[in-house]
């Protein structure tokens, strides 16, 4: 599988040599992108030490498990450490160091860890480069994995999240139904991805004069030109009050009372 061949980046001989060093070169891979930094001895030792142990038990294979078990329990792997440098003052910005910088960066746009290309731009230390920080955000913003930006900054920042347990009162609004709850969401959702695909103004949110529509989210507008379930684009007559996040129904369903 996959997920596998990305663990088991090489496989030992029959002599005692290869499988030392090929448990070791597995588990420094592993350590690397785990904990999202430069591996030492110390990373190491510990878990090829269990290795040693599971695999008396399970063969290679039953030692890098166990292994494995231990690296996903590491608080270094749980948690996004930073460390604040020797000379920083209280109160005082400092830049953050390109590892640090690195994992902000893909936790941010992928909700991940940094793959090998942009850890190995921060161990050289060229991540802080103007240059080069754009080039990586450029190709991460192309990659399938940048839509965790959409799912989680956007489903936390406008509350996104909150749209399937929020709905008008069923006797006043008999037809609100969960296709057009979720049609609300979507709306904005490829709004603002279109938002940040297109580079657009951050003041767009506002005054955009598109959106995105089916059919069910098109006749609750009250328009009935959209046909069909597939979301596409639609440009908003000029001036139309629904231009902009504040005119769509998600927002408004999330910042008004149930009976309004």
């Amino acid at each position: 599988s996959a997920s596998r061949r990305r663990i088991f980046v090489c496989r030992p001989g029959a002599s005692e040599g290869d499988a030392a060093r090929c448990s070791n070169t597995i588990l420094r891979t592993l350590v690397r992108r785990a904990y999202r930094r430069p591996v030492t001895d110390a990373d190491v030792q510990p878990l090829l030490a269990l290795y040693r142990e599971g695999r008396e038990q399970g063969g290679f294979e039953g030692g890098i498990e166990r292994a494995v078990r231990r690296l996903l329990v590491s608080p270094e792997f749980l948690y996004r450490v930073e460390v604040d440098p020797p000379n920083a003052r209280a109160g005082r910005a400092y830049p953050v160091s390109d590892i640090e910088l690195a994992s902000r960066l893909s936790f941010f746009l992928w909700s991940s860890i940094p793959d090998d290309e942009l850890l190995d731009a921060a161990e050289r230390g060229e991540l802080r480069k103007p240059a080069v920080l754009t080039k990586h955000v450029t190709r991460m913003l192309q990659d399938p994995r940048s839509a965790a930006l959409i799912d989680n900054f956007a489903g936390q920042w406008l509350f996104l999240r909150n749209v399937p347990g929020t709905g008008p009162t069923a006797s006043l609004f008999p037809d609100f139904d969960d296709n057009l709850r979720q049609a609300f969401r979507r709306e904005t959702e490829l709004f603002f991805e279109s938002l940040v695909r297109e580079d657009r103004s951050a003041i767009d949110l506002l005054r955009g004069d598109y959106t995105f529509l089916n059919e069910r989210l098109a006749l609750h507008y009250g328009i009935r030109t959209v046909k069909g379930p597939q979301f596409r684009r639609y440009d908003w007559p000029q001036n139309d009050i629904r231009r902009g996040i504040l005119g769509q129904g998600s927002i408004l369903t999330l910042t008004s009372y149930p009976d309004r």
